[in-house]
Order: structure tokens, then sequence, then C-alpha cells
């Protein structure tokens, strides 16, 4: 059973500084980018894009985006860019030379059919079928949450490999074993991660794996939002951690190692 989460804290310690042996992970929903009311919906910054290629340059590559997305998704809010990027929890994986890996391919078959039927039957549902997920999102339901619960459960338990993971206003059944954990520690064995300090900011439950991941190989996490956490830092929102971004970008920017 998993141990229960920190209450936050009003003292967190400040945003650890970006330095040159930095191994950057960043979720985009909620972090990156501001939550919106439809996936579709989310908007990306003008900055945005031109501080995340700055950075990536600053770290030789050593910047990677870890998300609940597909891949697709990931690129075109992104574009140009094509960031090394652990999509799907991990269940899709793009290596810093650009090679794409598929980790996991289950049959969502069934899993689609319950969360399709239950959301044609109740208003404010929203089914988004991804290549090794399925997604059931009740943000415009939430009176809703607790059989949209009970749907999905039911259906990562009728299908052999698969698991439930909770998020905001959404679950999500995908494969078993994979988390963004899992993919954090796959960037770390490989170059040009390894061997630097990881550091991962993420808004939700679902990047909690991240967190104890970079913790666990002597790196750092930061919480963005409110809610429980394994993080050690805490940042109050995405518009926030842009800034953050932007600040590590300023020339003479100081960057100790973290």
């Amino acid at each position: 059973m998993p141990l229960p989460l920190p209450l936050p804290s009003f003292a967190s310690p400040p945003l650890p500084c970006i330095g040159p042996q930095t191994a950057l992970f960043l979720d985009f929903d909620g972090t990156l980018a501001d939550l919106a009311p439809q996936p579709e919906a989310v908007q990306v910054t003008a900055d945005l894009i031109p501080v995340l290629a700055q950075l990536a340059a600053q770290l030789n590559g050593a910047l990677a985006i870890v998300s609940g997305r597909r891949l697709a998704d990931l690129d075109g809010f992104l574009a140009p860019l094509r960031l090394p990027s652990a999509a799907e929890h991990g269940a899709r994986h793009r290596a810093a030379g650009g090679e794409a890996i598929c980790l996991a391919s289950p049959d969502l078959q069934a899993v689609v059919r319950l969360a399709t039927a239950l959301a044609a039957r109740h208003a404010g549902l929203r089914v988004e079928v991804k290549s090794a997920a399925v997604a059931l999102h009740y943000r415009h339901a939430p009176a809703l949450e607790t059989l949209a619960l009970q749907v999905m459960q039911d259906a990562a338990q009728g299908t052999p490999g698969l698991e439930l993971l909770r998020g905001k206003s959404v679950f999500e059944v995908k494969p078993a074993g994979i988390s963004k954990g899992t993919a954090i520690d796959a960037f770390m064995a490989t170059a040009p991660f390894a061997g630097r300090l990881p550091l991962f900011a993420g808004d939700d439950t679902t990047d909690e794996a991240g967190f104890s991941a970079v913790q666990r190989l002597g790196g750092q996490g930061i919480k963005v939002g409110e809610g429980r956490t394994l993080a050690q830092h805490r940042c109050p929102s995405p518009a926030a951690l842009r800034q953050w971004l932007r600040l590590a970008c300023q020339p003479g920017a100081r960057h100790p190692k973290n």
C-alpha cells in the first residue's frame, strides 16, 4: 500500500537553480501550460518555446518533457521543437537522438467500450483514447466522480497488464509498471542525461512517481500548485514556473550545482 504523501508546507525552500550539470524534466499540462477546460484548448505562451530551446542548448540537450499527453500532441504544442519526451506516462519514449520507442501496446478495446458507453449516458464526461491508454475526464461532471472511478477500476481489472491512474479530474487506464518515474530512470541511464543531477517539475498526483525517482537519484522535485506531495520544493503556479525557467536563461544567471 503506498505511503501517504506529506501535507503541503507553508514554507517551501526556494526553487533550485538550473545548473550546468542539471538534467531537467518537465511535465506539460498544469506545469509548463495552464490547465484548460478541454485538453485541446491549452494555450502555450509566446515565449515558452524560445525559453525551452535556450535551456536545452544550455544543458547540451539534457531537457525532456515527461507527460501523460500523446507524443504527437506534445510536438504540436511545442513545434518546431522535438525534444526528448516520455509521452503517455512513459509508454511512448523519444530519446535524445530522436528515435521513438513504444514500450507497451496493450489491448484497450474493453476499456474503450466501457468508458465510451458511460460517456454516452452522461453529459460532461469525455473519453480520450491514446495509443497505450484511455482517459476518462470528468472535470465538467464532478458529481460523477464515484461512478467514473468504479467503471474505470472495473475496466482496468478486467484486462491483464493494465492499471488505474488517478489525476486531476481524470481517471486513466494505462500499462501497469510504466510511469513517469520509470521514464525518468530510462532517460538518466543514457546520454546526455547520465551523470547529471535530475530536476523534475510537475503538478499532479501522476507526477509523484517522477518526484520519487529524481529524489532517489539525488535530485530534486518541484510541485506546481497545491496538494500533498513528495517533492521538496513547491511553486505556486505554471506562470511562476515559467518565470523560473526564464530567469535561468538570462545572461549572467547564477548556476550553482543543485
